[in-house]
């Protein structure tokens, strides 16, 4: 799993050596990528 910039959309696996900030526009908010998966929940 990733990280997805929050400003410009794209997203990467790693971040820099001590850098949080997105590795094409600079903004430095940043999302963990969430799974794939749906989650099943139960309605009782």
């Amino acid at each position: 799993m990733g990280y997805v910039c929050l400003h410009c959309g794209k997203k990467f696996k790693e971040l820099g050596h001590g850098f949080i900030r997105c590795q094409y526009c600079g903004y430095r908010v940043l999302a963990k990528e969430r799974a794939p998966i749906a989650r099943e929940i139960s309605t009782n």
